[in-house]
């Protein structure tokens, strides 16, 4: 499929650097695919955001994904989560019933958001947002499970406050000194923006940390931020593929990359990585939004939604 039908390749020669940045850093876009997927008609009639992508041990490739009501369409819910497998990473066949819906307890009784897999020994930990009843307000939530048909609600794993209301979009690493970072977005000043936490394990509970990194004047993520997947197959230098956007909610993707501890800033790209294909329509959806990467034979693959109703992945090249 073409380029433009996936979305923008940056520049292969532009080095995405910042000024006095600690490293020398590049990455760029090599390729980009479409990822595709079949399943039963309740999944089929619904457009696809936020896909978390993941390696088994046994080779195979999973996925959770959102689904949510096409515009236009009765609004019953701001998702659902459908788990599915693949052989190859881009062709995906989904389970025959979403793996976790909206309630019935109030805290995601509107809908369900954003899956965060952890893969634990005996199971699977997922992350995910959860929706109160008025289609607006929400939590970081997660469940438990020994597969991905029968995981458990366990409910809040981080509540929202006065201050960094609607916590959502979790994205989960663990440092070189044994201590789980848990990023997430949150909504302050009529924006969002990324938290951080520290925890002893990969469900909390969580202790707040100062804020990694804020938006830049005159930037193409100026007012927005929201969390991507961790890049850590350099445990030296972990990249985050971030989500940021300019006041009218235009999303691209960048990077940004922390020290071993993710405590400190060491190079942040100026341009974004991948941007959504142009379009005639100006008050058309204008996104492109990083859900997770995966490392493959040395392949460094970003799964991401545009449009917020189709999904994509990208080969990434690093320097």
């Amino acid at each position: 499929m073409s380029d433009a039908a996936q979305g923008s390749i940056a520049d292969p020669h532009r080095k995405d650097t910042v000024a006095a940045a600690d490293i020398a850093l590049d990455f760029n876009v090599k390729a980009i695919e479409a990822v595709t997927i079949e399943g039963p008609p309740a999944l089929m009639g619904r457009d696809l955001m936020s896909p978390y992508v993941w390696r088994e041990a046994d080779g195979r490739w999973g996925m959770m994904v959102r689904a949510v009501c096409r515009p236009g369409e009765v609004m019953t819910d701001t998702g659902q989560i459908w788990s599915g497998w693949s052989n190859d990473g881009v062709h995906f066949t989904m389970l025959d019933q979403p793996s976790i819906v909206p309630g019935p307890d109030a805290h995601d009784a509107g809908g369900v958001e954003d899956p965060t897999v952890v893969r634990l020994e005996d199971g699977y930990l997922v992350y995910y947002s959860g929706v109160l009843a008025d289609h607006a307000h929400g939590e970081l939530s997660y469940a438990t499970g020994p597969s991905l048909d029968r995981l458990t609600k366990s409910g809040v794993a981080l509540a929202s406050s006065k201050s960094e209301g609607n916590t959502k979009e979790a994205t989960v690493s663990r440092s070189a000194d044994g201590q789980w970072r848990l990023f997430y977005e949150y909504a302050a000043d009529q924006a969002s923006r990324i938290g951080l936490a520290v925890g002893q394990s990969a469900a909390g509970p969580w202790t707040e940390q100062p804020t990694p990194f804020m938006p830049r004047d005159n930037s193409w993520d100026d007012w927005h931020l929201s969390t991507g997947p961790l890049l850590v197959d350099d445990p030296a230098t972990p990249v985050m593929f971030y989500n940021g956007a300019t006041r009218d909610a235009r999303w691209r993707i960048g990077w940004i990359a922390f020290d071993a501890d993710l405590t400190r800033v060491v190079a942040r790209g100026i341009e974004p990585l991948v941007t959504p294909p142009p379009v005639d329509d100006r008050s058309a959806t204008d996104i492109a939004f990083a859900a997770s990467v995966v490392v493959d034979g040395g392949a460094i693959w970003l799964y991401y939604s545009l449009e917020d109703r189709r999904l994509s992945r990208a080969l990434l090249r690093r320097s």
